[in-house]
């Protein structure tokens, strides 16, 4: 069985659990930018929590079934799109996911994955290191694995949809101290505009600058996913799923993992308030 792309939208990737345990490597874990909704799209359509499926920026994804297929969409509601529930796609029929009014980032899971050949055990796009299939383009054709899991006991489930502002718990970080309490109290002040430079390596804040305690440079650190790092302009970055493995400018603070599921979800000109 095979999906065939329509038309992509403005950004459609491959993702999946992505390839961790390699950073000594220099090679980041990528993989879905909101692993929560991720996992629940293959939960519905009863695939294993590593199956591959596409996770889709912004709408505009139109795709074909050339057979039967079993799909859920979970993440940001696309109207006019079965959502959070299984829905069958026969042959030969369309499903058009049209843009978010709210959130950002939809999964599309089929029933038995996407079946693209793995690179380095994973079939995440990583678009920093740019390993990876390619993004998806008008005229490719998917293939579909075979489903080998029961379906799930439920066929609906209840989520959580993204909002446009957004307030998540701030951890102290390991350069917390290259800053003064002013800028601290800067930080967990301001409600931080997202800016449209913003992409799957990290959420570019737009506010006030941060002002450092301490010059000097620093030597490269370990990055890690949720890591909030303040480079020369003083506007935090958050870093996301594609983000670089190592980097050279202090990180102030770090937002846990399942947060930063729900800030993978924030468009630009949407808000994010930092909870110290």
């Amino acid at each position: 069985m095979t999906l065939t792309v329509l038309a992509p939208g403005p950004l459609t990737t491959v993702q999946d659990l992505g390839r961790p345990g390699l950073a000594a490597e220099g090679i980041g874990r990528s993989g879905a930018a909101d692993r929560a909704s991720a996992a629940l799209a293959n939960r519905l359509v009863g695939n294993a929590p590593s199956a591959a499926l596409l996770e889709v920026t912004a709408g505009g994804l139109v795709v074909r079934a050339d057979a039967g297929v079993w799909v859920a969409l979970t993440g940001a509601r696309c109207t006019g799109a079965p959502y959070a529930a299984p829905a069958w796609l026969g042959a030969g029929e369309q499903l058009r996911l049209r843009p978010p009014a709210r959130g950002l980032r939809s999964y599309l899971a089929v029933r038995g994955g996407v079946d693209v050949p793995p690179v380095l055990g994973s079939r995440s796009t990583d678009l920093l290191s740019g390993l990876g299939p390619e993004p998806l383009a008008a005229g490719d054709v998917l293939p579909t694995g075979t489903a080998t899991r029961p379906w799930p006991g439920v066929d609906v489930a209840p989520v959580a949809e993204p909002v446009r502002e957004l307030t998540v718990a701030l951890r102290p970080g390991p350069r917390a101290d290259w800053f003064p309490d002013a800028a601290h109290r800067v930080l967990t002040g301001t409600a931080w505009e997202v800016t449209g430079d913003s992409n799957r390596v990290g959420l570019r804040l737009a506010g006030p600058e941060l002002t450092r305690a301490r010059d000097g440079e620093l030597a490269s650190e370990g990055m890690a996913r949720g890591a909030l790092q303040v480079p020369p302009s003083g506007r935090p970055v958050l870093f996301l799923a594609d983000h670089p493995v190592t980097g050279g400018y202090p990180v102030i603070g770090y937002i846990a993992d399942a947060d930063v599921d729900r800030c993978a979800q924030l468009a630009p000109g949407d808000v994010l308030r930092l909870r110290g």
